[in-house]
């Protein structure tokens, strides 16, 4: 049978995935150095309302609260014996949201890095990571996840550790990389790179792209990266709402729902089939970003200057390319903060 994913994507053009997971928490309450996790058994009513904020702002799919939900960092909480629990306790309030909604919706089984450093550069071996991640692909199948969706990875080798515990659990998987080191991932890949092990793994996502990095601008400037790859698989992308400021003793991002429906419409044109948010995304932005995709018209691919002239200049002058990188577009910034 054909997964609901693939099922979506062989109806419509795009879809819509969700925002941010750890602003809305925060905004609910949790507190710096709390494992959000935890609130899938200690606070399921926050975590339906998580899921269901995304869902009535028009979201096809969104993403479990487990991006942390493995061993390791669950060690950092005493949770560590709770993987299997609290991972599907997270796709279970998923699956419930999902069923509820009366439309289909996809649960995806959020799976972020470890937060080691895999060998030899670190202690973390393939083996190790890969048990790591299959422990949490199995909560999350347990509990009715649709995909798994593995995030946030800066290394190649870990994002090829969690594609072999997705197949060792059975699942569909998605995975995106975060560029946010001038281009390149914190370990050093490029658009380019991360198109070329995609297609080396025995064991490939459904989709994949990038997610998180410094701001809308970056992302898509690495989406057209991955794009001019010509990929056969279908690109996600999934930017910050702007830029983070500290505001009145928290931490704020100044994209505006405006900016965001902006981004989301150069995403779908630079090639995006997977369109969301992520750090700083709410259901407000979520609600122009869909309906800027449902009413504007699919344009050309954007250069770098109209991206720039829409979200504002890149943060850094190169787009991690060899050969000096692509210089900055300077475009002025419009509708932020």
């Amino acid at each position: 049978m054909t997964d609901p994913l693939s099922a979506a994507l062989a109806r419509r053009d795009w879809l819509l995935a969700d925002g941010a997971t750890g602003t809305n928490l925060f905004n609910m309450g949790l507190q710096s150095g709390d494992a959000p996790e935890l609130w899938n058994v200690e606070a399921p009513e926050k975590i339906r309302a998580l899921y269901q904020g995304a869902v009535e702002a028009g979201s096809d799919l969104f993403l479990t609260n487990s991006f942390g939900a493995n061993a390791s960092r669950l060690k950092l909480h005493g949770a560590e014996a709770r993987v299997h629990e609290l991972n599907r306790a997270a796709a279970a309030l998923g699956r419930e949201v999902a069923e509820a909604s009366g439309r289909d919706v996809v649960v995806a089984g959020s799976m972020g890095p470890t937060g080691e450093i895999m060998a030899p550069m670190g202690s973390l071996t393939h083996d190790i990571a890969v048990e790591m991640f299959h422990e949490q692909a199995e909560g999350l199948k347990a509990g009715g996840a649709d995909v798994l969706w593995v995030e946030t990875i800066s290394a190649v080798e870990e994002f090829a550790a969690a594609a072999e515990a997705c197949a060792r659990a059975g699942m569909p998987w998605c995975g995106t990389m975060s560029f946010d080191t001038a281009g390149r991932t914190m370990m050093g890949v490029t658009a380019a790179d991360f198109v070329t092990q995609v297609e080396r793994l025995a064991h490939p996502p459904l989709a994949f792209g990038a997610n998180c990095g410094v701001g809308a601008s970056d992302l898509l400037r690495t989406v057209l990266g991955i794009a001019a790859q010509g990929p056969a698989r279908p690109v996600i992308a999934k930017g910050n709402a702007g830029i983070p400021k500290y505001v009145d003793g928290h931490i704020h991002y100044d994209g505006t729902p405006e900016l965001m429906a902006d981004y989301a419409v150069l995403a779908r044109d630079s090639g995006a089939r997977i369109i969301g948010g992520c750090c700083g995304t709410m259901p407000e932005h979520l609600r122009l970003m869909r309906a800027a995709l449902e009413e504007r018209p699919r344009g050309e691919r954007p250069g770098l200057e109209a991206i720039a002239e829409a979200l504002g200049g890149f943060s850094s002058a190169s787009d991690g390319s060899d050969g000096g990188g692509t210089p900055r577009a300077g475009g002025r910034r419009r509708r932020r903060g």
